[in-house]
């Protein structure tokens, strides 16, 4: 009997969460025994990859680097990276606003409805510490995102996962440094970065073992701590002017696969979707990236010195999601709001939602904090930004969930892009949790 593939265990295991929550709702307590006794699994499973998530930068960018000793080849893989990762978030926010633009979804939000988001969330903790942490970035210099990249303290940005584009930027350093020293004298902590890499993608099979099961859990309760029904009924059509967006851009990526690669298009979203369906699931570019990584370099054929580059960045600075959703939900703030946007206001979004995107990147909760920058940028009055977060705070959550799906799908697709264009993408070599198991028996 053919085992089911990964992907499909994971669907199904979707399937079951959303039904299961569903069921649970009807049921007195049924939130609580979800909140106390499934969801746990799923936060662990969840830990599990943000745990391994440094270690395997680490490992993986070094050993990537190292490869390819020629430091001339690493400066063109990084600007190709860099490039392409500005140019697709361009087109991400262009769509945005042509979307919001066509279909004008504030317009047909009510004053009653409105005044009963504004009650609800305008004064929660959740929506004023997005306020307070978008003030403390706008305080910032036009530079203190470059400042941000360099660690004072290699260790201490380790063990923060927040901290993920200054571990880049120490092991870029270090792996350069190798190169430099020469083969032989660098060969001893490449061997210790070759067999540490090994190691983390082993356990990156490991964890995905669990993975049908901790989506189920995620997914229920998602399902059960959901807001007010009536709320997200009124925000369907803004919700759905954002979900059409992002299938837009994933059309995009599709399209640019196709063309560039030759790469037929649905292998591809075939291979990575069990990266997609746990992005759908975690709403983490950075928890799901151990996953995405080996998806990339396993099983679409990626080669370690452009993927250990280029994902981790991505997963950092590469917000075509996110942006997206910015574009979309300043205009319909601005509509359901009655402040009027002129085309100046509308190229000014596309600049601030682009700059935001790097600049915010480590930030807890980046999109709300970015939105709120972009809003400033526009000339939004400063008293009506919480009400403006409250209009959307009801369905911010499954929102995230698909733009994270769209985040992790541009990250691959830059990764297969600049493979290709590099002499980087070759035939993928798939490995499983059990494959050296007769060694040790």
């Amino acid at each position: 009997m053919k085992k089911l593939a990964l992907h499909w265990k994971i669907l199904i295991g979707m399937i079951v969460g959303i039904l299961f929550g569903l069921g649970m709702t009807t049921i007195d307590g049924g939130a609580t025994f979800v909140a106390n006794w499934i969801n746990p699994f799923g936060t662990i499973f969840v830990k599990l990859l943000k745990l391994i998530a440094i270690p395997l930068i680490l490992a993986s960018l070094v050993k990537g680097i190292s490869d390819l000793k020629d430091i001339s080849k690493f400066k063109n893989i990084g600007l190709k990276t860099i490039s392409i990762y500005i140019g697709t978030t361009v087109i991400a926010i262009s769509i945005g606003l042509l979307m919001v633009n066509i279909v004008k979804p504030g317009n047909g939000i009510s004053e009653e409805t409105i005044s009963k988001l504004t009650e609800t969330y305008a004064n929660s903790g959740d929506v004023q510490s997005k306020l307070a942490e978008a003030s403390k970035q706008k305080g910032s210099g036009p530079l203190q995102f470059l400042v941000d990249i360099v660690p004072d303290n290699a260790l201490k940005a380790m063990v923060d996962n927040s901290a993920m584009l200054q571990v880049i930027f120490f092991t870029i350093f270090l792996g350069i440094s190798m190169l430099l020293i020469g083969e032989k004298r660098a060969k001893p902590l490449k061997d210790f970065f070759d067999s540490l890499n090994e190691v983390v993608l082993k356990m990156v099979d490991i964890i995905m073992l669990s993975a049908p099961f901790a989506v189920f859990a995620l997914l229920a309760n998602v399902v059960v701590s959901s807001d007010d029904p009536d709320l997200l009924v009124a925000l369907l059509k803004y919700a759905g002017t954002v979900v059409v967006g992002l299938i837009l851009m994933i059309s995009c990526y599709i399209l640019l696969i196709s063309i560039f690669t030759k790469m037929n298009p649905f292998w591809f979203l075939k291979q990575l979707s069990p990266a997609q369906l746990l992005a759908f699931s975690t709403s983490s570019s950075a928890a799901t990236l151990p996953v995405t990584m080996e998806r990339v370099e396993e099983h679409i054929g990626v080669d370690k010195e452009v993927s250990s580059f280029v994902l981790p960045v991505g997963a950092t600075i590469n917000m075509d999601g996110t942006s997206l959703y910015q574009a979309v939900a300043a205009v319909f703030i601005a509509q359901a709001l009655s402040f009027d946007l002129t085309f100046a206001d509308q190229l000014t979004i596309i600049l601030t939602a682009l700059l935001a995107s790097i600049g915010s990147a480590a930030v807890p909760g980046a999109g709300m904090v970015m939105l709120v920058i972009v809003l400033e940028s526009i000339g939004f009055p400063a008293d009506k930004l919480a009400i403006g977060l409250a209009l959307i705070f009801a369905v911010d959550r499954p929102l995230d969930m698909c733009r994270t799906v769209v985040n992790v799908t541009g990250d691959a697709t830059v990764s297969v892009l600049v493979a290709k264009s590099v002499g980087k993408l070759h035939d993928p070599k798939p490995k499983n949790w059990d494959d050296n198991l007769d060694e040790i028996k």
